[in-house]
């Protein structure tokens, strides 16, 4: 017994039908907000990083349409844009939540503990790499790195920082996220959804009210290595060796220490080590045998 190649899903190669229209309203208002975006650029062509993230605040992610609409108001073919479309991981090519959730698997993330929340998200939420939940607000994905290391392990949501995360308050995140609750992230703006912060990276101002002045910059522990560039003098902080060794003393007598409510690094944070976990020693492995 044969089957079709339908059956087997092997594209015939027959082309795609044209893609749909944005309804008129829809595309006279696009088109207002593109002649805006195009006019900051020598290059027209310059112009198509920012029509993305438009079209991609109308719909939630860059499809077809949005394509065929970039393409047609820089007078660039649908490969072209396609090709740019594809190129980033900023840009959603199918359906997803109001809330992107991004955990941060890369090197010291992961070490940190970014592998475990995300495993744990993922049966949490009951979906793989890039799935989004059955009500639509949340898709999640594993992110190669969050540029936020002083903070690991990192969750991002829609673009804004959630440091420190642990697989519980990852998933007290996004239970919040998913009920409609109030959530904040650790620095920056106030979180939108993913719609409103596509129209945000478009290059439209943020119209909420304080949403500008909340944003912020780099967090402290971040901004260590700038203010040693300045010259600004940093209170000495002392690691002790593991093997109890001689070590210097601290010569700043005041140094700061730091309230509870100040923001630190994951490193800052009670860790479990050798010396605060007896059952669990520090040290060389022993040789077998001996």
């Amino acid at each position: 017994m044969t089957t079709s190649s339908s059956e087997r899903g092997v594209s015939l190669g027959m082309p795609q039908l044209p893609a749909p229209a944005y309804p008129d309203d829809v595309r006279a208002r696009l088109e207002t907000d593109a002649r805006e975006i195009i006019a900051r650029y020598p290059d027209s062509r310059s112009a198509l990083l920012p029509l993305l993230h438009l079209v991609q605040s109308q719909e939630g992610h860059v499809t077809r349409t949005g394509m065929q609409f970039c393409a047609d108001v820089l007078g660039l073919t649908t490969a072209e844009v396609t090709a740019v479309a594809t190129f980033y991981t900023m840009y959603r090519r199918r359906p997803s939540g109001d809330y992107q959730v991004g955990v941060c698997t890369n090197t010291l993330c992961a070490v940190m503990g970014g592998d475990a929340i995300f495993e744990s998200l993922q049966e949490h939420l009951g979906v793989g790499n890039g799935g989004t939940t059955e009500d639509g607000k949340v898709t999640l994905e594993h992110i190669e790195c969050n540029a936020a290391c002083d903070f690991a392990p990192v969750v991002m949501v829609n673009w804004e920082f959630f440091d420190n995360q642990t697989p519980q308050s990852a998933k007290d995140l996004v239970d919040d996220l998913r009920a409609g609750r109030p959530v904040e992230p650790t620095r920056g703006a106030p979180l939108c959804t993913f719609k409103e912060t596509a129209r945000i990276l478009a290059g439209f101002p943020d119209e909420r009210p304080g949403a500008v002045e909340a944003s912020g910059g780099a967090g402290p522990a971040s901004l260590v290595g700038l203010r040693l560039a300045r010259g600004e003098a940093a209170p000495a902080r002392v690691v002790h060796p593991r093997d109890g060794g001689p070590h210097d003393e601290p010569q700043d007598k005041a140094a700061h220490h730091p309230s509870p409510k100040e923001h630190l690094s994951s490193h800052d944070a009670p860790q479990d080590t050798s010396a605060s976990d007896p059952a669990h020693p520090a040290g060389p492995t022993a040789e077998e045998g001996e």
